[in-house]
Formats: C-alpha cells, structure tokens, sequence
C-alpha cells in the first residue's frame, strides 16, 4: 500500500485519518495542502477516483467566496479555480495508488488492506 493524506494540521478528519492508518501499521505519506498543495497531475487523478469535480468540494469551508465562484463557473474552468483554491478542497484527501477518498473514510480504507 502506498498511502498519501493530503489535508491540513489542524483539520480534525485530517488528524482522525492520520490516527487510523497509525493504529493499523500502515505507513502513509502526509502533506499539508497549506504548504504544498496539489500539483495539477495529483488533482486529476484524485477527481477520477473520488467520484468527480463535485465530490472533493467542501461546502462548508470557510472560504464561502471560493466556493461560490468555483460553483457558478463554467464546468471547463471548475478544475484550474480548484487548483488555486485548495481551501475549500473537503480533506482529508487520502489516495492510494489509483484509488481515492475526499473526507474520513475508514469504510472504504479498510477495504485497501
């Protein structure tokens, strides 16, 4: 398994998921999307996976402004405006290998086991 967290420090589900593969022994990539956010490629393939645009977007981030932009603009530019927001990205985003989740997940991580 080769498990990448991608989510902020002081996000809660972010830390939750960080807990659950550590109880578990399972060794996991972690990065701050407040630092290094995700490169265009990362993106892509956590949209594909995580079923769609829709379903990495959180509506209740506290940047409201972003996310209403991000939710009246054309389907085509939806994906560039995310990747300059990442703020209202839901998190934790966990990936592994092709697969992938938006929010705390740990029905569908203990099926990766």
């Amino acid at each position: 398994m080769n498990i990448q967290i991608f989510g902020t420090k002081k996000d809660h589900e972010t830390k939750k998921a960080q807990r659950y593969f550590k109880e578990r022994g399972i060794r996991f990539q972690y990065t701050d999307l407040r630092e290094k956010g995700l490169s265009k490629g990362e993106l892509r393939s956590v949209i594909q996976s995580a079923g769609g645009l829709e379903a990495l977007i959180d509506e209740h981030c506290k940047d409201q402004d972003a996310l209403a932009l991000i939710r009246y603009i054309s389907q085509d530019e939806k994906e560039e405006k995310l990747l300059a927001n990442q703020q209202v990205l839901k998190t934790p985003l966990v990936r592994n290998g092709k697969q992938a989740t938006a929010g705390y997940q740990p029905d569908i991580w203990k099926n990766w086991e």
